[in-house]
């Protein structure tokens, strides 16, 4: 079992170093806060790493790139880093441009840890190159729809995009609510303004309203719209892909953010890693960290593992150990499995909460449910 120790000193780091890709959402029209925060703890984590005498005396270098929310892009950015010697690819907060990345990653042979995509079908066959850190989505979906009927909402309505991603979340939630007496009424953005969304939320006397479309717009036009419709006083706004997780959201919501319970996965108590990973990400962000940064420090944490047993320099045998890590996280012991229906090697343990931001002090999260 391995995890960085509490205590660093300088350590001697020689010869050429190990590098490892990380891609990140760092531009619009990516979630560039999202990429923000992933970013830092692969950094962080990077530092640790070499701190703690790199990959057997080598230093670890992550080569950063940029995907801005483009699968083209990302699926170029793993072309250009497998030139470039990588021993493996890490990152990426969008699920359809991780997809990408996963399914150039397995063409070319390059182990990717994917640290913040859930989508289910990373790639369209089984692989042994790629793993994944946080849940499928159909688990931690399916965990929110258990909290809204649980919270007696069965009158279901989302706002949704056009995407894969979306559509695939709102099957989740059809498939899992339907057995349990639950409806859900799809609006789609693309053709409906937010007066018109509120219009449809009380013809359909819904009591609770997913937000499945883009941050800040149009998530934010909504929010401040049905906040202010008379008719939906009662209605429950929720997004359960994190929007609310991050400062952004607070800053341009205010009180209206509070309350729109969201998917978290952090653990209700952080252990003395996490703690320790907390401090320096606090500083180094210079705010809170969301739970995207946690993933980041843990995604080059079992890189380091892998990479210290095969010396840096086998992509094979780095994909062959994904089933051999048994890593302490920020977040819990990490171990990947076989998940029935999922294609990629799988965490089947991170913690899966559905939290908001208490009405009374926004800055202050609330469990709501447990996964």
């Amino acid at each position: 079992m391995n995890a960085p120790p509490t205590a660093r000193g300088p350590e001697r780091t020689d010869g050429p170093s190990v590098r490892v890709g990380a891609l990140a959402p760092l531009t619009r029209p990516g979630w560039a806060e999202a990429g923000r925060h992933l970013l830092a703890g692969l950094e962080l984590a990077a530092r640790d790493v070499n701190e703690s005498g790199g990959i057997g005396g080598r230093p670890l270098e992550l080569v950063v790139r940029d995907t801005a929310a483009d699968p083209q892009r990302a699926a170029a950015a793993v072309d250009e880093c497998a030139r470039l010697g990588v021993a493996a690819v890490a990152g990426e907060y969008h699920s359809v441009v991780a997809r990408a990345a996963a399914t150039r990653a397995d063409a070319l042979g390059v182990p990717f840890l994917c640290s913040s995509a859930v989508l289910d079908a990373l790639t369209d066959q089984p692989t042994e190159w790629v793993a994944r850190l946080p849940p499928p989505q159909s688990r931690g979906w399916r965990v929110y729809a258990d909290f809204l009927l649980g919270a007696g909402h069965s009158r279901i309505a989302v706002a949704a995009d056009a995407s894969v991603y979306w559509a695939s979340g709102t099957r989740v939630l059809r498939e899992h609510l339907a057995p349990r007496g639950g409806t859900v009424l799809e609006l789609d953005m693309r053709a409906l303004t937010p007066t018109a969304v509120c219009d449809a939320l009380a013809d359909h006397r819904a009591t609770a309203l997913l937000l499945l479309v883009g941050h800040p717009e149009p998530a934010v036009s909504i929010v401040r719209t049905v906040r202010r419709d008379q008719r939906l006083a009662g209605i429950m706004l929720g997004a359960p892909a994190g929007q609310p997780e991050f400062a952004a959201w607070a800053t341009l919501l205010g009180d209206d953010g509070a309350g729109v319970p969201f998917l978290r996965y952090l653990p209700e108590r952080l252990g003395p890693l996490g703690i320790r990973v907390e401090t320096a990400l606090r500083e180094q962000l210079a705010e809170a960290p969301s739970f995207v940064a946690f993933e980041g420090y843990d995604t080059i944490t079992v890189l380091a593992d892998v990479l210290r047993r095969t010396h840096g320099t086998d992509r094979a045998r780095t994909a062959a150990s994904w089933p051999d890590v048994a890593v302490d996280g920020t977040r819990g012991q990490i171990r990947f499995t076989r998940t029935p229906g999922i294609s990629v090697w799988q965490w089947a343990g991170p913690p899966v909460h559905v939290v908001d931001r208490d009405p009374a002090a926004p800055d202050r999260f609330r469990i709501r449910h447990v996964g």
